[in-house]
Formats: C-alpha cells, structure tokens, sequence
C-alpha cells in the first residue's frame, strides 16, 4: 500500500499519529493449579487490573492482549499498574508483560 496516505486512512489504520499501543501478558500456573482456581484468579484480574485502569482484554488466562478500552494508547503506568498487581498474585508460577508495542501491527515500531 502507498506510504502517502490521507489522515481519513491513516486514522482507520490506526498508524502513524494514529497509532495505539498496547501490551501483552502471558501467565504460566503450576502444574496442580485446579481450572476453578485460574478461573477465580483471572476473574480478579479482568475486574482489578483491567478494568479498573481503564484497559480492555483480549485473549484467555495463558496470553492476552491489552488495550486501551476505548480508542487510544495504554500508557506505561497503566502498563506498569497491571505488572505490579499480577506480580503481587502468587497463583501463578510465571508472568511476563511486555513491553509497550503497536496493539494492531505488533511488528512495527512505536512511533
């Protein structure tokens, strides 16, 4: 596709000064975690970290995307706010939050 492009179509791309940026989290639980107790542990993250910090979610208990809940860009205390309320949860053996990245173009660059 062209590289000149109009704002209308840059906007319905969500690139260049239209861009928003999002993270993913991927958890790992211990091999007898029972599936109530991820259930229950997910449930509070969706409700305490997500919503509550005006993010959305996309993806199960394993690997999800995070986003902004309406449009725009997560900023890197809302990224760090979830970080620290899953590293405060011992249910699971493992969590990884990336860094902030392009929530529609994951290869690209952050502008």
């Amino acid at each position: 596709m062209a590289k000149n492009r109009s704002r209308r179509l840059r906007k319905k791309l969500c690139v260049d000064e239209f861009q928003e940026l999002g993270f993913e989290v991927q958890l790992e639980y211990p091999e007898d975690t029972t599936d109530e107790t991820v259930e229950a542990f997910f449930s509070d993250f969706i409700v305490q970290a997500i919503e509550a910090n005006g993010l959305a979610l996309i993806g199960g208990p394993e690997y999800s995307l995070v986003c902004l809940a309406k449009r725009g860009s997560v900023s890197e205390e809302q990224r760090a706010a979830v970080e620290g309320w899953l590293k405060a949860r011992k249910e699971h053996s493992s969590c990884t939050v990336s860094p902030l990245l392009d929530a529609w173009y994951p290869g690209n660059a952050i502008a």
